[in-house]
């Protein structure tokens, strides 16, 4: 059996090592991402592994099937870059990692957002340049607020038990609901509700399509005065103009965005003293009430582990039995 990874990062690479050598299979690692061009560099391997936020190309797929390929295994969740009916036409299965560390995304969500309630991000550029006044930048603490949760899959789950750590009222809202939260009373009826009632409204949700947006000026209209945005699932789920209005208008206190509509080409880049291009994503690293990182919540030792030896044991389990576990269903 051969396999070929691409796209991979330097803090993937040793964990990708390890398990070829601890399954005695052999990987080709290749640092380019999945396109039709490096596409070429599979013929002659049994299945492709990869990971890229962007769009996977139809052509790829019929160069896989020319050479034989019929696996695509995914390093991430997201599945909305691929086109399924290219997979279809050329009989090629998917798989992805539907679970790397849920724990990880909610931890940073709760961290983004206390640093937010204390003002974190203005004390310490102030710090920096030898400002040591309190005023005006007094706190909020979490456990005055009501949290609404969208989306209650893994990661949602884990950040309501740490929400409910802190001691905050939690509401949440999913299509899909869990049982032992909805014994709990939990759950509000719709979308619109949550949003409505909640000081501070995290994001869980994967993309709802192009145009369909959570956050948007008609929503943060029937938001609470000074709530606030936590968005760590999908860059698409908010219009970030609006969002940024919203709070430099003074509706809402402020938002947390580890993940961005416009961030393929930026985030995970160096681009350190160049004009980015992107005036509204200048605009917001520059306000003191919202927070931006690249799309780090799922970065720690721990899921990048797990999202380069899942991605591989599910590959060997397709091409062994036809089938593995975290095979998506391309019909649904």
């Amino acid at each position: 059996m051969k396999l070929i990874d691409y796209g991979v990062r330097e803090d993937e690479r040793k964990y990708i090592e390890e398990w070829a050598e601890d399954n005695n299979i052999e990987v080709k690692i290749v640092s380019d991402l999945l396109t039709p061009k490096t596409v070429e560099l599979a013929n002659g391997f049994d299945g492709i592994v990869a990971y890229q936020q962007l769009p996977y190309e139809s052509s790829i797929f019929d160069k896989m099937n020319e050479y034989g390929i019929h696996v695509l295994s995914l390093r991430n969740v997201g599945v909305d870059n691929v086109p399924f009916e290219a997979l279809k036409k050329n009989n090629i299965r998917l798989t992805n990692v539907p679970s790397y560390s849920p724990e990880a995304i909610a931890e940073y969500s709760v961290t983004g957002l206390m640093a937010l309630l204390r003002n974190m991000k203005h004390m310490i550029r102030k710090v920096d340049k030898h400002d040591f006044k309190w005023a005006p930048d007094i706190g909020r603490e979490l456990n005055q607020l009501t949290v609404g949760v969208a989306g209650t899959g893994r990661i949602g789950q884990a950040a309501i038990k740490i929400y409910e750590g802190f001691g905050a009222k939690v509401i949440a809202f999913d299509k899909y609901r869990n049982e032992e939260l909805d014994k709990k009373g939990m759950y509000v009826d719709t979308l619109d509700e949550l949003l409505k009632e909640s000081d501070v409204v995290t994001l869980h949700l994967p993309s709802l399509g192009i145009g369909n947006t959570v956050i948007n000026s008609s929503t943060i209209s029937e938001m609470k005065d000074n709530a606030i945005v936590v968005n760590t699932g999908r860059g698409d789920l908010v219009n970030t103009a609006d969002l940024f209005e919203g709070v430099a208008s003074g509706k809402l206190y402020g938002a947390v965005l580890d993940v961005y509509e416009n961030e393929v080409g930026v985030f995970n880049e160096n681009l350190m003293d160049q004009d980015l291009g992107d005036k509204l994503l200048e605009n917001m690293i520059k306000s003191p009430r919202i927070i931006v990182t690249p799309h780090i919540a799922f970065y720690t030792t721990k899921a990048v582990k797990n999202m380069a030896t899942i991605s591989l044991n599910s590959m060997v389990e397709e091409l062994k039995s036809g089938k593995s576990a975290t095979e998506i269903d391309l019909n649904k």
